[in-house]
């Protein structure tokens, strides 16, 4: 007796779904790129040497120093009390000296002295005076031994 088999199709793949699925991934990962930021627009200017084509004058700076006590000392001279935080007569001075830059057309620049052991709060006092007295270059030093 002889059986006969059906005859088996071959599978057909159903590539529809498949060529949908590609181009979703594709719109997926174009919005995707574009949300982020290249380097090049991020606007960052890199330091560089340049040679100046005549001297430049640097103007005159204040050193504000801050002892491990908290007593403020501009120039050799010591302002305010230990626990006053306004420091109302560095700011007067830094004031005047800001004016007098200002007269002589130099920048007023001020450079920050603070001991190691000395509280964070007094710096952030000092600096506070000195955008009080409207003091905008303000820089910090290192004590080295």
């Amino acid at each position: 007796m002889r059986i006969t088999r059906p005859d088996i199709e071959d599978p057909e793949l159903q590539v529809a779904s498949l060529i949908d699925m590609t181009f979703l991934l594709l719109v997926y990962f174009l919005v995707a790129a574009t949300l982020t930021q290249s380097e090049a627009d991020l606007g960052i200017r890199l330091p560089g040497m340049v040679q100046a084509a005549q001297q430049v004058d640097m103007t005159d700076e204040q050193i504000v120093e801050i002892r491990e006590n908290g007593q403020v000392v501009l120039n050799g001279q010591e302002f305010d009390s230990f626990q006053s935080q306004d420091l109302p007569q560095l700011v007067n001075t830094l004031v005047r000296y800001k004016q007098s830059s200002a007269a002589s057309k130099n920048e007023a620049m001020v450079t920050i002295w603070a001991d190691d052991a000395s509280l964070h709060q007094r710096t952030i006092d000092v600096m506070n005076a000195c955008a009080r007295a409207g003091v905008s270059n303000v820089t910090f030093t290192a004590s080295g031994e």
